[in-house]
């Protein structure tokens, strides 16, 4: 009921007066003509719309005068009303909103989402990248021209700001896996964190920052990992000088799911079952699909490159691994991710 009351709310006005209007003509009549309620109601449409047919009965002197005030105020808000639904229905907005309510209502059932908080440059890379690995995100946004964009180009998105815990709320903060923020202001992104742990205490967390001092500050207020675009970027672009080849390989080896060669992540409980407790050896001679076993992160946050494959796959365990679009898409499917 609320959305629809932002998008018809010009339209609620219109009708209300209207109504009040034909309320106001039905009890006159009966009470100064001694009408029944269905020759009142007949009399006041016919003067409300100014068809003009013949009065049920000679109206009195008293009755003429009510009549024609209420001729007067009565043109003006039927045809505010009428022009309020021909601009609804010329300019889209009735269809806008039907789309919207698809939207919203698509985003009450999903779950397991990433939201992501602003789609500027970072934001927009971000949601690229999990478009890429087919990973459901909806979009927070407060700008208009920015959600124009969205909504031609399919996108699940949010409007409004994303600092409003009513807002992170409608996003299905609940359900989600994961949470990015990546707005201009480090008070806002601070903001946003402390709102979003407490009311998902589980959920993953990733930020942006643009100073050093909001670095400390983010995490403290419930943030997992925090990005420094801009530290990251001159530190790629440095390193580029140094190790070129080095860096130019890496970035052959991506983490974005369109490109040829991926590098993906497998939690422990994305292995079934029948492996806890066994080598990694054993779990890649079972799924033959041709990826490398290449990193191993130890429930301690402890990385190992190259890991022994006589390690054991125990909770809270990831491992990590190389090849190329299909046969990261063929260990995927074996292992239902």
């Amino acid at each position: 009921m609320t959305g629809a009351f932002k998008y018809f709310k010009e339209l609620y006005f219109s009708f209300a007066l209207l109504s009040a209007v034909i309320i106001t003509g039905i009890l006159g009549y009966m009470v100064i003509e001694d009408y029944i309620f269905v020759d009142a109601f007949y009399m006041t449409i016919i003067t409300v719309s100014t068809v003009g047919f013949k009065e049920v009965h000679p109206l009195s002197i008293e009755g003429r005068v009510f009549t024609a005030f209420l001729i007067i105020f009565s043109f003006g808000i039927f045809a505010y009303t009428v022009s309020y639904i021909t601009r609804y229905i010329v300019n889209g907005n009735l269809q806008n909103y039907f789309k919207n309510y698809k939207v919203d209502a698509y985003i009450d059932r999903i779950s397991d989402h990433v939201i992501v908080c602003g789609y500027g440059r970072n934001g927009a890379q971000a949601v690229k990248t999990l478009l890429a690995y087919s990973k459901e995100v909806v979009i927070i946004e407060n700008d208009d021209e920015i959600l124009t964009q969205l909504k031609d180009a399919n996108l699940l998105y949010m409007k409004g700001d994303a600092t409003d815990e009513k807002t992170l709320i409608r996003s299905g903060i609940m359900r989600a896996k994961s949470i990015i923020t990546t707005l201009p202001s480090d008070a806002a992104n601070v903001f946003v964190v402390l709102t979003a742990r407490e009311l998902a205490k589980s959920i993953q967390i990733i930020s942006r920052a643009s100073k050093d001092s909001s670095v400390k500050k983010l995490r403290i207020a419930g943030s997992n990992n925090v990005i420094m675009p801009d530290k990251v970027g001159g530190t790629h672009m440095g390193s580029l000088v140094v190790t070129p080849d080095v860096y130019e390989f890496l970035d052959h080896i991506s983490v974005m799911g369109s490109n040829e060669v991926n590098l993906e992540e497998i939690s422990y409980k994305n292995i079934p079952s029948k492996f806890h407790g066994r080598t990694l050896s054993e779990l890649d001679r079972s799924y033959d699909s041709g990826c490398l076993i290449i990193g191993y992160r130890t429930p301690e946050g402890e990385y190992r490159v190259n890991p022994d494959p006589n390690l054991e796959i125990i909770p809270e365990c990831k491992i990590f691994v190389l090849g190329t679009q299909s046969q990261i898409r063929q260990i995927n499917t074996l292992l239902h991710l």
